[in-house]
């Protein structure tokens, strides 16, 4: 089969391999779809990944083919999105089925062979089962998807409250659409492209929402914008000194921070904004990965509103590449050569 596979750092090619050895509980899926994500890039031209070779990609969907021993036969033809944790189940959050917390996971796409290829290897335990009308494109944004909704669960915004978002990728987009689709109304987005002001306007956020960190100081707009007050809640997904500052000291009293971003360096408080956490009383708390964990979880949550078309994150799609060409989208992100927000990539139609 054809794999894009990670040789070494820099060193990323499409190799014809052999089709993987299905371990016992394993699936194989011949993938429909595979969207790049934002981490793939250092992983692929910066830092590399746990070990060589390894073929990257952890937000990916298709279709079942064959079963390993112990997996039921019955997942053959089944279309799936796929979760790409595979948790320990020993630990102590995996016996509480927090999965996402698990101090000894494997992953798809980073620690093991992930879905930038024909055919991928994965744990029967990690499919969910796509509706009908769910495309696969979009069962291939299930992984973002969850990661925004889990951040937006945790902290459990009212409709009511002012809510910001800094750092408009495509979580933070993801972030806005499902506050949106919870009826949240007071949303300000804090971001640095014309591109994403573009975006916005097609999720229906008003201009005035919208505020251009390089063309004016976000912490005067986020003020201006709440009467002084400050948010409520302030979503944080650049992972930056800068914008963790701008969140605490733009925080209403009693407000709450969610960390979304993943850290640039390393992350330092100066002593004035630390008051800030203290005198207003505020809850600065983090998100990582996505529950996968039965009908309650995150993955079910999403999906049911993709299934009643509550949600539409084909929009964010703005380039689509075959198997073979996925190199081309790697370096329109790597090297910054167009506007984009999620590249997908078509292996099979």
């Amino acid at each position: 089969m054809k794999a894009w596979v990670l040789h070494d750092i820099n060193d990323f090619r499409l190799d014809n391999i052999e089709e993987p050895v299905l371990h016992d509980g394993e699936v194989l899926v011949e993938v429909k779809a595979a969207g790049i994500c934002g981490s793939d890039i250092p992983r692929v031209y910066q830092n590399g990944t746990y070990s060589f070779p390894l073929i990257p990609g952890h937000e990916f969907s298709g279709v079942v083919t064959k079963v390993g021993k112990a997996a039921d036969p019955g997942w053959i033809g089944q279309r799936v999105g796929i979760f790409p944790l595979i948790p320990c189940r020993k630990c102590g959050p995996c016996r509480k089925k927090q999965y996402e917390m698990c101090r000894h996971y494997s992953y798809l796409g980073s620690r093991t062979n992930g879905g930038f290829a024909e055919s991928a290897a994965v744990p029967a335990e990690n499919l969910i089962t796509l509706p009908d009308n769910v495309t696969f494109e979009e069962a291939a944004m299930l992984e973002p998807m969850a990661v925004a909704i889990h951040a937006i669960r945790r902290i459990a915004p009212d409709p009511a409250d002012t809510v910001a978002v800094c750092g408009l990728g495509t979580i933070g987009l993801l972030l806005i659409m499902f506050l949106q689709e919870a009826g949240v109304k007071n949303i300000l987005a804090i971001g640095n492209k014309e591109f994403q002001k573009q975006m916005l306007g097609k999720l229906g956020l008003p201009e005035e929402a919208w505020c251009d960190s390089r063309k004016e100081d976000a912490g005067r707009w986020m003020m201006k914008h709440t009467d002084g007050a400050g948010a409520d809640i302030f979503f944080e997904c650049v992972g930056k000194n800068e914008t963790l500052t701008w969140a605490i000291d733009h925080a209403a009293p009693g407000g709450r921070v969610m960390l979304v971003g993943n850290p640039y360096s390393d992350m330092n408080l100066e002593k004035a904004v630390y008051w800030k956490i203290l005198r207003n009383q505020l809850t600065v708390t983090g998100t990582w990965n996505s529950s996968f964990s039965g009908p309650q979880d995150d993955w079910h949550y999403v999906l049911e509103r993709l299934a009643h078309k509550r949600i539409d994150p084909a929009a964010l799609i703005t380039h689509r590449f075959p198997l073979d060409k996925l190199d081309q989208g790697f370096h329109i992100m790597r090297d910054k050569t167009e506007d984009y927000i999620k590249i997908m990539g078509i292996t099979s139609v």
